[in-house]
């Protein structure tokens, strides 16, 4: 079995944003996405009813050349006017052609 390094991006973000992120990610050469709903505190922190809306984390997994695009893109984009974190690390995935361009 060989196994390939590639960067697991992952992006805790507005709901209301789910279908803008997931096209620009496409857009950005991801291949594919997994996308659930989270709950959490961070520095905004706890939403304290629904009306405030729910938060996803949506991850994909990339060469480390799509992953360092999405995350400036999230970074400038995103970062300065919503609620939006990203980070990426290193994991070892059997089948890694499935995962580059």
């Amino acid at each position: 079995m060989e196994l390939t390094t590639i960067k697991l991006v992952t992006i805790i973000t507005e709901a209301i944003l789910e279908e803008r992120i997931l096209r620009e990610l496409r857009q950005l050469g991801a291949r594919g996405y997994t996308v659930g709903e989270v709950r959490g505190e961070g520095t905004r922190g706890v939403h304290a009813s629904e009306w405030e809306g729910k938060s996803l984390r949506i991850e994909t997994l990339v060469a480390p050349e799509v992953a360092e695009q999405i995350l400036q893109h999230l970074a400038t984009t995103y970062f300065p006017y919503f609620a939006v974190i990203a980070y990426m690390i290193d994991v070892q995935v059997v089948r890694g052609d499935k995962f580059r361009g």
